[in-house]
């Protein structure tokens, strides 16, 4: 089946979908809740990667006021960050598998 044919495909059988010809397949996907992290666990997460507060910052997107402040409890790491340190409490080497920092 050439590229025309597949997209001719896929057209048809998104159409006959539509009008209820047909019944599209469903896969139901559960998303893990972000875990709350406390201020003791970012900093053992830190540590445990071997990281900086200046180099978690920059992998996070973060400033490095920002790590301080986490670590000190005075503010909490929201959505993104605090998925990605959850993804690095659960594997600390997931930085340098990644190549999110290169030596």
């Amino acid at each position: 089946m050439n590229v025309f044919e597949s997209i001719m495909t896929g057209l048809q059988e998104a159409a006959d979908h539509e009008e209820e010809r047909i019944k599209a397949k469903t896969v139901k996907l559960y998303v893990e809740p972000i875990p709350d992290i406390s201020s003791e666990e970012i900093r053992n997460i830190r540590c445990s990667a071997g990281l900086t507060q200046s180099l978690l910052a920059e992998v996070l997107g973060v400033s490095v006021k920002t790590v301080e402040a986490w670590e000190h409890g005075t503010n909490k790491p929201i959505g993104p960050a605090r998925r990605m340190l959850s993804l690095i409490r659960s594997d600390p080497k997931l930085i340098s598998k990644y190549n999110i920092i290169n030596s």
